[in-house]
């Protein structure tokens, strides 16, 4: 793999990673802990009969759901940094991209979009000819 395909290698796999966690943190966990539930801050509704340890303040889901997302996220940060670096993106690119894993859903058009983006980048390097280096011949001696 070439260096500058293992930070968009990289990338694309933590953008969808990222994205499915934050979806999973946002639809499941965060109501679990404020929606549902006797215990829970702004309950909605009880919990279904034999399920309550999943629900309100104690619910484990955080534990199993959030946590791991801190941890991909910062890796997804990180890798972004990267990229941008290697590739040369102006700040706002780089810091639209790292905020893209805190939006549910915009993760993955994001990362098409940048994906796009890269691939015909590096493609049109590929193509294009090496720059010509020049040589010079040995003095002839004598």
């Amino acid at each position: 793999m070439g260096k500058k395909r293992l930070p968009f290698t990289l990338y694309r796999v933590l953008a969808y990673i990222t994205s499915v966690w934050l979806l999973l943190l946002t639809f499941l966990a965060m109501p679990a802990k404020y929606l549902v539930g006797e215990s829970a801050r702004f309950s909605l509704v009880g919990a279904p009969a034999g399920t309550e340890r999943w629900f309100g303040d104690d619910t484990p889901l955080m534990m199993f759901i959030a946590v791991p997302h801190g941890y991909i996220y910062m890796a997804f940060v990180l890798v972004v940094l990267w990229l941008s670096l290697n590739r040369r993106w102006s700040a706002p690119k780089t810091v639209g991209v790292m905020l893209s894993g805190t939006i549910p859903v915009v993760g993955f058009f994001v990362e098409r979009r940048v994906a796009a983006t890269e691939q015909a980048a590096m493609d049109a390097e590929a193509a294009s000819p090496a720059p010509a280096q020049s040589v010079t011949a040995p003095a002839a001696e004598g």
